[in-house]
């Protein structure tokens, strides 16, 4: 980190400006508008400086050393490296900050980018490095950040007090506002300078807060890319003050949680059963009935082979409230990093997602079904009864010569694509890790042409045929 991003204090304080064309001016503004003290040392002014007359101080002479005595800071905005040079010298022997405009090897501070939502500041920087970068990233952010942001901010300052009053914890506090901040009526009563019945609305909510029990909120994660996170995922997860995440939940998400919240892995994995359902049932309801904000963390989406139903039903019959927010299911993600369209017009008219998962006193898939043509079949879970999975589809008809593919890590920087026949699924699978998908259809005779995530189809092993 070249720079210590901080806010400075400048009401009030001395600060010196050596310049007086259009540069200088435009700090002169930004200097001013912190509510410094400011003495400008320059023989002559730009008329421009005409707008900020009788709030500075200004000595027409050329820079001189002793100008800095008992200034905070310098500011440095001539068009002479010369005297550019003395100002940041001469600001270093007597221990000041300085600023030397477009020159950051001599300056001692920076002037970021800001996006002023006043009382909320935004400060971009790149310590000089990619000024245009830095531009564009401000121009991103001002259109993110609403422009009641400030009137806001006022607002919750007049009610903090009260808050502290009636919520007595730091939790409770922080729920209320976040709640607050999220809430779209209340931005709406802001823009519309409606400020008695913006604050009126925060009391409502925050008698309500004094009654509010925990919940919980069930988010899909996607299938391991961060990027694939939903905007609402992203916001509850770092809204949480408990996680409980599952194994397929990838390192980058789980980076992405509030630093304060409480991680709790229940994760699991084919053959390595590390927290058995029931017990997650139970530390949702536990977490949830102890007043907190639960987020239920799973790969993909939730309600595709994820139990996240069943969950929900334990939270009803235990009277907790529940949301949920889906995720990108990995057959969606996985074949689009791969390209494998899961349908076609030339190949495949439906697409079926079925777990090789079942319980052992579940029902048999309807093999006649699945194995029917025109169709793509994709299967989570299904690496450990691939051998299965290929007798019946192929003994109830569908052709062996069926391309098929395995995508392992889906979406990941470790993705990687196996493809081949239906007849040489088991021993495809022999070779891939866990988590896989394996796709079984026409669409696979696209991965060569479409796959676009810097990885190709790895040859077929045992010398077996490439598709055509």
């Amino acid at each position: 980190m070249d720079y210590l991003p901080m806010f400075a204090k400048l009401d009030g304080r001395k600060v010196l400006l050596v310049g007086g064309g259009d540069v200088a001016l435009r700090k002169a503004r930004l200097l001013l508008a912190a509510g410094s003290r400011l003495t400008l040392i320059a023989p002559e002014l730009d008329a421009g400086f005409a707008d900020v007359a009788g709030r500075f101080t200004h000595i027409p002479e050329a820079f001189r050393p002793e100008h800095l005595d008992g200034q905070l800071l310098a500011v440095a905005a001539t068009d002479s490296l010369a005297v550019n040079a003395l100002v940041y010298q001469s600001a270093n022997q007597r221990g000041l900050f300085v600023n030397v405009v477009d020159d950051p090897a001599r300056s001692s501070f920076i002037f970021p980018s800001i996006i002023d939502r006043s009382p909320i500041m935004v400060a971009v920087s790149s310590g000089g490095k990619a000024p245009v970068l830095v531009r564009l990233l401000r121009e991103r952010l001002e259109s993110l950040l609403p422009a009641h942001l400030g009137g806001l901010a006022t607002l919750s300052g007049r009610i903090r007090e009260r808050a502290k009053r009636a919520l007595t914890t730091l939790v409770a506090r922080r729920r209320f506002w976040e709640r607050a901040y999220a809430s779209n009526t209340l931005g709406g009563l802001i823009e519309k300078g409606e400020w008695e019945q913006a604050e009126a609305w925060l009391d409502d909510e925050l008698t309500q807060s004094c009654q509010t029990a925990g919940e919980v909120v069930l988010v899909g994660a996607g299938p391991g890319d961060a990027g694939l996170l939903t905007l609402k995922g992203l916001q509850q997860i770092q809204q949480a003050e408990v996680v409980l995440y599952d194994q397929l939940v990838s390192p980058e998400i789980l980076n992405l949680v509030r630093r304060d919240a409480t991680l709790v892995s229940v994760g699991k994995k084919a053959g390595a059963h590390s927290v058995p359902q029931e017990e997650t049932n139970r530390l949702l309801v536990e977490y949830a009935k102890a007043g907190q904000r639960v987020v239920r963390l799973k790969g993909g989406d939730p309600f595709m082979f994820g139990r996240g139903g069943e969950e929900l039903q334990v939270l009803a019959e235990a009277g907790i409230p529940f949301s949920v927010v889906p995720g990108i299911t990995a057959a969606a993600g996985a074949t689009a990093y791969a390209g494998i369209p899961l349908t076609h017009r030339d190949f495949a008219q439906s697409a079926t997602f079925i777990t090789g998962h079942c319980q052992a006193e579940g029902s048999q898939p309807d093999w006649p079904a699945l194995a029917a043509g025109n169709q793509t079949l994709v299967i989570y879970m299904g690496l450990m009864k691939s051998e299965l999975i290929q007798q019946q589809l192929i003994a109830h008809g569908r052709a062996a010569e069926t391309p098929i593919s395995i995508i392992e890590r889906g979406t990941t920087a470790r993705q990687r694509t196996l493809v081949g026949r239906l007849e040489q699924l088991a021993t495809l699978a022999a070779k891939a890790e866990s988590p896989s998908l394996i796709v079984v259809g026409q669409v696979v005779r696209l991965h060569e042409q479409l796959a676009w995530f810097g990885e190709r189809a790895e040859p077929a092993p045992l010398g077996l045929v490439k598709l055509a």
